[in-house]
């Protein structure tokens, strides 16, 4: 699994030129699977969302989650971000999951990250979206599970 998680002020999505999901200060978290994820990839990474410590204190030294702060998460789906771009000038998506195993990973996703905070929100798998954002800070993190991406 891969992500890449932006700590925003908000974030929205649109489809069909609809807003179907917004938050407000929180977490904005693009993720993508490859075929080799599992359940504990899914374990791991609702874990590391919910618990990094990228908001700041009363210091202002990143030191609380997503939790402490009482934000929220927009959870969007994203393959491209298992794009290999290494040869030629067309991206490879070979390391992404299929389609109807990414479908079922983020969905489970979706539920894991929920039991471990209620205040996740998400985009529509395989939809043409338009995500808008204030990244706060800018904080950008790249997460990865390590448990596969590369074609075997």
């Amino acid at each position: 699994m891969r992500a890449v998680l932006q700590r925003v002020k908000w974030a929205s999505v649109d489809v069909d030129g609809k807003r179907i999901s917004e938050i407000g200060p929180g977490i904005l978290l693009l993720i993508g699977f490859s075929h080799c994820d599992d359940d504990e990839c899914l374990e791991w990474m609702a874990n590391k969302v919910v618990n990094l410590r990228i908001f700041e204190d009363e210091n202002g030294k990143m030191n609380r989650s997503v939790v402490e702060v009482g934000g929220s998460v927009l959870v969007v789906s994203q393959f491209t971000l298992y794009a290999d771009c290494t040869k030629g000038r067309r991206p490879s998506f070979v390391n992404a999951a299929a389609q109807d195993v990414a479908e079922r990973l983020y969905e489970d996703f979706l539920g894991v990250l929920r039991s471990h905070y209620e205040a996740v929100k998400s985009g529509i798998f395989q939809a043409h979206m338009e995500v808008s954002l204030c990244n706060d800070g800018p904080v950008t993190l790249m997460l990865d599970s390590n448990k596969g991406g590369s074609a075997e």
